[in-house]
């Protein structure tokens, strides 16, 4: 195993997960991410080969593994060579019941309320 180190958050950029080095930054100031299981505050934390990082990216949490440190922020295919995505299928939601008719107008919506308010 090598004994290369790399700025966590500068790994999170150069594997184009943020889009800038700020965000990335900030995104570990805040606890968000973890490296292999353990909370990781310090955006200087050293991360190397192999490590395991979890953290969240819009409405998913990602899990990847560290191939590679990279040495700059490259085009996308050579962003993805520096790690190893894990992160586990979404589970399928199931849609949302279509409306079978237009939408109630005004006049219907009053008719309803009437009629709710009435004693039937």
């Amino acid at each position: 195993m090598s004994s290369e180190k790399l700025r966590l958050d500068k790994w999170l950029w150069h594997a184009r997960f943020f889009k800038t080095r700020s965000l990335s930054a900030k995104q570990v100031s805040g606890g968000h991410v973890r490296v292999n299981g353990n909370k990781v505050h310090k955006p200087a934390h050293a991360v190397t080969l192999e490590d395991v990082l979890t953290f969240p990216q819009g409405d998913i949490i990602r899990v990847v593994k560290i191939v590679a440190l990279g040495s700059r922020r490259g085009p996308a295919p050579e962003a993805q060579a520096l790690y190893l995505d894990m992160t586990p299928p979404r589970e399928d939601r199931p849609p949302e019941p279509a409306r079978t008719g237009p939408r109630p107008t005004k006049k219907d919506r009053r008719d309803l309320e009437a009629f709710k308010d009435s004693d039937h």
